[in-house]
């Protein structure tokens, strides 16, 4: 008898979980406490409410990373997508997602998960007792084999407001980003954002359109980057290249952070527009923008530092002794995340982060039965990370994986916390960062399907070199073992013709180049000597 799955959430992380335990022969149960699917990326226009324990976002929000490196490993976004996508297009590839692999049916919507208790034989059974709530009925009892939680990390709000003095005092209207819908509100407003992370950046420079003054107040600065990167190319498909990725991971990491400086700021420098990282050394997530400097440069947007005081129609930042008249106050201040359906003998929330081994899997538990998906931040896309969580979960829950002793899995969390490096590479400032390839990779070899690029190089030269030069797009991680996909190569070597299809819509005749040849002799020698390296 198949093992029954209870999966919380239907967002992106929930509905890969439900395929990958469809595909290794689980039965998987997916409560969704809103009406519909998608989590994030569904935007609910009627009412404009925000629903209680489901991510929120404003109407104008496109994906931050592109659609050849974010979608699902084994279904490609349309051809004619744009290559950053608006919400309400990627609402729709989730649909058609959920559709092309029959996930509806096994989606309850209106479920609210009340409580996941372990049940009373756990250390025998490892099964759990699963309290859910459907509207316009009674709470009901079901017992489940394994449960995976899919619940995300931007639900609830992180609002300081004791950081903030004098903020009780302001007759003015201030709430979290999580409440903005549309910029009209800030028509003829002087207004202020606290919080330079990528909402923040973003409702900045809308504001700017419609607001008196727009001031972006920022403790530490970030870098920020547009979406479109050398050459006109996607910024991550140039960025996150296993070629790349070895590069930074060799190099000391004062030389790195010099080298992403420079690169950096090529765009503009930050430290004219105000907004440079004040630590260069551990890396915070950068901000996608393509409007701010152009705004700043205009006026539009004012960059401030922290602030010092509130007062009933005005803010005082350090080190500016001018009080700056002000209407709205937007805290983009981040979020937290809690998981009130389980005790915290189960998962323990402490300083933002949880112990979880390789960020999925309690270390306590005398059964492996639950799993966490997608709680991390990896500079990649959360959908290809998060189905490579699930396809590696759905198979140690089935038995199929062993775990490490629970003296491992402790020891690796506890070093994960501690946060220390190497001084090789990049430097994440927080724990729940990782590198995005890296990670992937290590999960990808627990389940036996992580590219060898050796093997590759012998039996096909021209797609090795592509993996390892090229865009590190989530198909490489069905080239071989569990799940291979037999589409995967075509969808590698075609990546970069569905990425111009939607730009390239007046044909310009190009005149061949007399280095393409020497090019390709150059990487693969390269791709040669990286080989060499990685086997010593």
């Amino acid at each position: 008898m198949a093992k029954r799955v209870a999966i919380v959430g239907a967002g992106v992380s929930g509905l890969t979980s439900i395929k990958c335990c469809l595909e290794e022969g689980l039965e998987p149960t997916c409560f969704e406490g809103s009406s519909d699917l998608g989590g994030l990326w569904r935007f609910t226009l009627s009412g404009e409410h925000v629903e209680e324990g489901r991510a929120s976002l404003y109407k104008s929000v496109v994906s931050n990373s592109c659609k050849e490196m974010s979608c699902y490993s084994d279904f490609p976004f349309p051809e004619d997508y744009p290559n950053y996508v608006p919400n309400s297009q990627f609402l729709e590839y989730l649909k058609m997602y959920t559709n092309h692999f029959n996930l509806l049916k096994c989606i309850q919507f209106k479920t609210r998960v009340c409580s996941v208790t372990k049940c009373p034989d756990f250390a025998v059974s490892g099964q759990w007792k699963v309290v859910t709530f459907q509207e316009g009925k009674q709470e009901s009892a079901q017992i489940f084999d394994a449960v995976m939680v899919c619940t995300g990390f931007l639900t609830d709000p992180y609002l300081p407001l004791d950081s903030f003095p004098g903020i009780s005092a302001f007759k003015g209207q201030y709430f979290h980003s999580r409440q903005y819908k549309h910029p009209d509100i800030f028509k003829d407003k002087r207004v202020l954002v606290v919080g330079m992370g990528n909402s923040g950046t973003d409702i900045a420079v809308e504001a700017s359109h419609q607001a008196k003054k727009v001031f972006l107040s920022t403790t530490g600065g970030a870098w920020v980057i547009s979406r479109v990167f050398d050459s006109g190319y996607p910024w991550d498909m140039v960025f996150m290249t296993r070629f790349h990725n070895m590069l930074r991971n060799s190099l000391p990491t004062p030389m790195v952070t010099w080298l992403m400086a420079r690169k950096m700021n090529n765009w503009f420098d930050h430290a004219n527009y105000g907004i440079a990282p004040e630590d260069r050394i551990q890396l915070k997530e950068f901000v996608l923008n393509d409007e701010l400097p152009g705004r700043i440069i205009t006026g539009k947007v004012s960059i401030r530092p922290s602030i010092k005081e509130v007062k009933e129609h005005t803010v005082i930042f350090k080190n500016t002794p001018k009080e700056e008249s002000i209407d709205i106050i937007v805290f983009a201040t981040g979020y937290t995340f809690a998981f009130p359906f389980l005790d915290e003998s189960v998962v323990k929330v402490e300083d933002g982060q949880a112990s979880l081994y390789k960020y999925v899997f309690p270390v306590h538990l005398q059964k492996p039965t639950l799993a966490v998906i997608g709680l991390i931040k990896s500079l990649g896309s959360m959908i290809p990370t998060g189905e490579t969580q699930a396809r590696w979960a759905a198979r140690v829950l089935k038995g199929m994986n062993k775990l490490p002793p629970p003296s491992v899995m402790i020891e690796e969390v506890n070093v994960r916390k501690e946060n220390k490096h190497s001084g090789f590479g990049l430097h994440y400032c927080k724990a729940l960062q990782s590198d995005y390839i890296a990670y992937i990779d290590e999960l990808l070899t627990y389940i036996n399907a992580k590219p060898n690029l050796f093997s590759m190089l012998l039996t096909d030269p021209r797609l090795a070199l592509t993996v390892f030069f090229g865009p590190c797009s989530p198909y490489q991680f069905r080239l071989t073992g569990p799940g291979k996909w037999e589409g995967a190569k075509k969808a590698i070597m075609t990546q970069w013709d569905r990425t111009f299809k939607v730009t390239k819509t007046r044909v310009v005749q190009e005149s061949p180049s007399p280095f393409a040849s020497i090019f390709k002799l150059f990487s693969f020698l390269t791709l040669l000597v990286a080989i060499f390296l990685i086997f010593l």
